[in-house]
């Protein structure tokens, strides 16, 4: 009779935490909900007024449904660490994103990643689908936009002041042609990676067709070389089924990564070189004038940032040389957080600290860890491809949560890692 009644009672707590945790799960989808939409609006035209009272909000939500989630003790020590340095990043640069962040991807834990990602593809491919029909319309939004955008004859216009010629390229009502792309492109790396073990040759040539379309209304060179690797990169893992277990490629994968940052610390640190290199090449003929010692990394360097569109040398365009290493600092500035450029790596220590910056390389390591003992090639792909593309654009490193996919991969990911690779319902 006793254990009858011990039976009962436990059964009685196991309802009442199923009940809690889905409660969880909907605050976390109608906080996400929300962190879309702030998205999809900053892609548009629109200005959104409330942007920052609708962080206020998702942070709350965020916040319950990690308190509605069982942690181990380990996991609590890690969100209680990473919670401190996101607090003293706030109360050194008055932003709140690294605590909004952290609070995401720990309330993320026990959330199905396949189910949450499906959610985020259709919720922003809907918003922007409004976006271009309202654009295309006429109803609301430029579908394209023409002025000079640098890429041709840019050191004429950097150090002679001389206007370039204006061209048109297709925005489709987002602002900016890369803005256009840099949708589909995300767009279209998120369905390959949900839907990868259905994907045939057919849909990779007809995704391929998509991605030239594109550049042709962009001509975004980075995104099409971007779309195109990530495409051969899948097709070749749907085919080759013995290279997703091999750990040759989880250790390429690793080094690509690898390779990510330590050029985009390299570009912090000799950007100003560059810069005087393209000046003296530019009127003296010599990139060494004033320096007549060879100096083959610089000049490396010089040769790379143009095929890169002058993303190096534009660390030096303010007057403190902002993004270059000599502005970097433990946990940033308040003014960092004002200043924009395209090197996502470099934004990320700039506008966040080297202690912020540094502890999300770490997840990044152990997300790519556990990519590697699920053995999720797509996955390593995806994030191999993102770590790529976040060289040369900032996309991922924003205040957006909505925009980076690697955050709620980590929230998934993460928990096995301290757990010991226990799995979780997918």
């Amino acid at each position: 009779m006793e254990s009858i009644k011990k039976s009962s009672v436990f059964s009685s707590l196991r309802s009442k935490y199923r009940k809690i945790s889905s409660a969880g799960i909907y605050l976390l989808y109608a906080g996400l909900t929300i962190e879309l939409l702030i998205v999809i609006i900053d892609k548009s035209n629109y200005i959104n007024p409330v942007e920052g009272r609708l962080f206020q909000i998702t942070f709350v939500l965020f916040l319950l449904k990690l308190l509605l989630t069982d942690y181990t003790k380990k996991e609590w020590c890690v969100i209680l660490f990473l919670e401190a340095a996101a607090f003293a990043s706030y109360r050194i640069t008055g932003a709140n994103d690294l605590i909004r962040i952290v609070t995401f991807v720990a309330a993320c834990k026990d959330v199905p990643l396949k189910q949450m990602l499906k959610y985020i593809f259709y919720v922003t491919l809907a918003g922007c689908a409004v976006i271009v029909l309202l654009s295309v319309t006429g109803i609301y939004g430029e579908v394209s936009l023409t002025q000079a955008y640098g890429r041709e004859g840019s050191e004429v216009a950097r150090y002679t002041g001389e206007a370039l010629a204006a061209e048109t390229r297709y925005t489709l009502g987002m602002g900016h042609p890369n803005a256009l792309f840099c949708m589909f492109l995300m767009l279209m790396m998120l369905g390959v990676y949900i839907y990868f073990d259905q994907m045939k040759w057919y849909i990779y040539l007809f995704m391929m067709l998509l991605n030239v379309g594109v550049y042709v209304l962009t001509d975004s060179r980075t995104g099409m070389l971007i779309g195109t690797i990530f495409l051969i990169g899948a097709c070749v893992l749907t085919y080759c089924r013995l290279l997703r277990e091999k750990a040759f490629a989880y250790v390429c994968g690793l080094l690509v990564f690898a390779l990510c940052i330590g050029f985009s610390v390299d570009a912090a640190v000799y950007a100003p070189k560059v810069r005087q290199a393209q000046w003296n090449a530019y009127f003296y003929n010599d990139p060494f004038y004033d320096d007549p010692e060879d100096d083959t990394h610089t000049l490396l360097m010089m040769r790379i940032d143009s095929y890169i569109n002058g993303r190096i040398v534009s660390l030096t365009n303010s007057e403190n040389n902002d993004g270059t290493i000599q502005t970097w600092s433990a946990f940033s500035k308040p003014n960092n957080m004002k200043y924009y450029f395209d090197m996502g790596w470099v934004k990320l220590f700039y506008r966040y600290g080297v202690v912020p910056g540094s502890l999300y390389i770490a997840a990044c390591l152990a997300l790519l860890w556990q990519i590697y003992k699920k053995k999720d090639a797509c996955g390593l792909l995806l994030f191999a491809t993102l770590a790529v593309y976040t060289v040369v654009e900032a996309h991922l490193i924003s205040v957006y949560i909505g925009r980076n996919y690697l955050l709620m991969m980590m929230g998934y990911y993460l928990p096995l890692y301290w757990r010991g690779g226990d799995k979780q319902t997918d």
